[in-house]
């Protein structure tokens, strides 16, 4: 063999292992900086201060969570899809089903956080019952959380919907509107913008702590289910086969803990209620 090749063989490999050894190489879809596992979490919103507290409980096993912020709802599942995060920590169980089943994307349950109330605010009216026939009220458009407005508008005695629809109906699935709500779709992040211009809208707990709402001033909020089998409760998301890796049981380990549990609750007032036991 050519001496020269050799030598250019030796040298290739010597830049390589030098790479491997510097401050940041790739291991297991996350990032090892400077000894560092960064492990990159997908959000909706700029509201993540409980995420604080759960790396400060990581810093001892050297790992840190880094918050990938998306625009939208439907980003973050499939960038977990694809391997562009590890993981991701902005849904609810209803709306994960939902996008696994039109998208077949297989991702899976880590653990459960929080529940977020949904609430219905209004800069025209102080409680439900003044809500006037013909009036409009902004929900999100996409179908597990319009269902949701539906089932609590339901329970505000508003309107009435088709039992066997389930937790999940459609507009098509409502029964009984006496009033003729006109009811706006819109991306959820654009429901608290709309409320100049509608009578109603239901925000939902990132949004409304985004916009200065405050789950007070709802003229409803929907009643949080206690149990592991409320759909609503939000939830850590990774790809399945990635469910065990021990990397992010520890991150699921640190998040359901009295620590976090207790800056969910001083942070966000109400907004966000842990759904884990502590």
């Amino acid at each position: 063999m050519n001496k020269k090749l050799i030598s250019l063989g030796l040298a290739l490999t010597l830049v390589l292992s030098l790479s491997a050894c510097g401050g940041k190489q790739k291991v297991g879809g996350v990032d090892v900086v400077d000894g560092v596992t960064v492990v990159k979490v997908g959000v909706c919103g700029s509201n993540n201060e409980q995420w604080d507290t759960v790396n400060k409980l990581l810093e001892a096993d050297k790992i840190r969570c880094e918050i990938v912020e998306f625009s939208a709802y439907n980003l973050p599942n499939e960038a977990l899809n694809n391997g562009d995060i590890a993981l991701n920590a902005f849904q609810h169980k209803a709306y994960m089903n939902n996008e696994i089943e039109q998208m077949n994307y297989d991702i899976s349950v880590l653990c459960d956080t929080i529940i977020a109330p949904l609430a219905l605010f209004s800069d025209k009216i102080t409680d439900v019952s003044q809500l006037k026939a013909g009036d409009k009220i902004a929900v999100p458009q996409d179908a597990t959380n319009e269902g949701r407005c539906f089932k609590i508008l339901e329970t505000a005695g508003v309107l009435k919907v088709d039992p066997a629809a389930g937790y999940t109906p459609e507009l098509k699935d409502v029964t009984e509107n006496p009033l003729d709500l006109e009811f706006v779709e819109m991306e959820a992040g654009l429901t608290a913008n709309s409320l100049p211009d509608v009578a109603a809208a239901f925000v939902n707990g990132a949004r409304a702590i985004e916009n200065g709402l405050l789950i007070e001033d709802a003229i409803y909020v929907e009643s949080v289910a206690d149990g592991t089998d409320n759909p609503y409760i939000n939830i850590i998301a990774a790809r399945t086969a990635d469910l065990k890796n021990d990397v992010f049981l520890k991150i699921a380990a640190a998040y359901q803990t009295a620590e976090t549990a207790q800056a969910i609750l001083d942070v966000y007032q109400g907004a966000y209620i842990p759904a884990f036991e502590y």
